[in-house]
């Protein structure tokens, strides 16, 4: 995002923790009183879930034009000087690597407790149906987009940015008359830059609404029945995180892991709250260019461009979650059926959209190809909600972090801005509006 004229307010974290604290305890209040069904159905179903969708609608409003404009900005500038292909080839790369290390540390952590494998949950119950699964072939082929508006309209992730940098590319070719769509698009930047401001400012509340709709609903009484699985998920999910991730910072980046934690952690409470990389995106970019030093042209590229490949969280979910349903229905996978675990799981993972569960339906694909039943879903589902507001947190670490680890390599880094711990800040100046 543009900081000439306007940036992100910085995500007061207290207030967003205020919301998220009372949201859930209003939630399970609620769950544990069981009101007369006309005043839960007013409460929780009318006040409490509208008012969550509208600020998750709204947030995914800024999606597209926060993408095309930050892609076709930074695809722009980066094709200008050549090197386009080289940082997207250095990020496709850690992408695919952090995402098979992540699958195969869920595998191994799954096989290792056996999770499900002495578990009673035919009980559960779910109205969960699980949708027709695409062929790769298919898959793939709809990375392309046919009509690109038709993609914007559709927030088809994937097709608006091969189109925002095909574009891009295109005008940093196209000599003075491509300079001068670029330099409007930076204007639009800045109006774009200005618009989340202002949505920003519903954060608190809207996370309030989310989360005590959700408790309302599900309670805690779920996670006693999946009490393995859904611990296993947040250890591996909490162990990549920290240790994977700043591993990586240290040995790839060089950088001081508990600085980048110190910046990126409101943005890890606002993707707790929201469970949506994709609406996360805004709040990430800003962190990532202002904060943690990463170049408007780098940033401006690859958050957008990982928020929608860069799946490490869901990937973990989807290897435990394999390994368990299997578990649970006596069906022995074997090696080879974990190394195609571990490569189907990739491959849905960067082509899963950044948005709330999504990743429950590209685990079908998964489970078919190891010969599970996808019906098995329904036995975690209840309480996926909540470990899907968990593995947003590691899908939106790992795109930061790969940002930093490539603009770094490729001297778009400002050092002296990821050491600052008050950097950004004076940055943040709200905008009149």
């Amino acid at each position: 995002m543009s900081t000439q004229a306007a940036s992100i307010k910085p995500v007061d974290t207290k207030k967003i923790l205020i919301g998220m604290l009372f949201g859930t305890i209003v939630g399970l209040i609620l769950n544990f009183l069981q009101l007369p069904k006309p005043i839960d159905t007013f409460l929780v179903d009318g006040i409490f879930s509208f008012g969550g969708q509208v600020f998750i609608t709204l947030m995914k409003m800024l999606v597209v034009p926060v993408v095309f404009i930050s892609l076709v900005c930074g695809a722009s500038s980066l094709g200008e000087s050549g090197k386009i292909g080289r940082i997207g080839a250095k990020a496709l790369f850690l992408y695919i690597l952090t995402t098979a290390a992540a699958i195969s540390l869920g595998i191994f952590f799954a096989t290792t407790l056996n999770i499900g494998g002495s578990a009673q949950l035919a009980h559960v119950q779910s109205n969960y149906v699980a949708p027709p699964v695409p062929s790769l072939f298919d898959t793939f082929l709809k990375m392309f987009p046919s009509n690109p508006f038709a993609a914007m309209a559709q927030g088809e992730m994937l097709q608006i940015i091969i189109f925002s940098v095909l574009v891009g590319v295109a005008i940093s070719f196209s000599g003075e008359r491509g300079q001068r769509v670029a330099d409007l698009l930076h204007n639009m930047n800045t109006v774009v830059a200005t618009l989340v401001t202002m949505i920003f400012r519903l954060t608190p509340y809207g996370v309030f609404f989310l989360l005590a709709s959700l408790f309302a609903r599900v309670g805690f009484q779920l996670i006693g029945d999946l009490l393995g699985y859904f611990f296993t998920v947040v250890g591996v999910l909490i162990l990549h995180g920290l240790v994977v991730n700043g591993f990586l910072l240290v040995v790839l980046g060089r950088l001081n892991p508990m600085m980048f934690f110190k910046k990126f952690y409101p943005v890890m409470v606002f993707a707790f709250s929201t469970s949506s990389s994709t609406a996360t995106i805004p709040v990430t970019l800003d962190t990532t260019e202002n904060k943690l030093g990463v170049a408007k042209n780098v940033a401006s590229f690859l958050i957008p461009l990982g928020a929608t490949v860069n799946m490490n969280g869901t990937a973990i979910m989807q290897g435990i979650a394999t390994v368990f349903i299997a578990h649970v229905y006596g069906i022995e996978i074997g090696i080879a059926g974990y190394l195609t675990v571990v490569l189907m799981a990739t491959i849905a993972a960067i082509g899963t959209a950044g948005i709330p569960s999504v990743g429950l339906i590209t685990l079908v694909m998964v489970l078919n190809q190891v010969g599970v039943p996808a019906d098995g879903i329904t036995l975690i589902i209840g309480v996926d909600r909540l470990l899907d507001m968990t593995r947003t947190v590691v899908n939106t670490m790992g795109d930061a972090i790969v940002a930093c680890i490539v603009a770094k390599s490729e001297d778009h880094f400002d050092q002296a801005t990821y050491d600052d711990p008050n950097a950004g800040l004076q940055l943040s100046s709200q905008p009149e509006l």
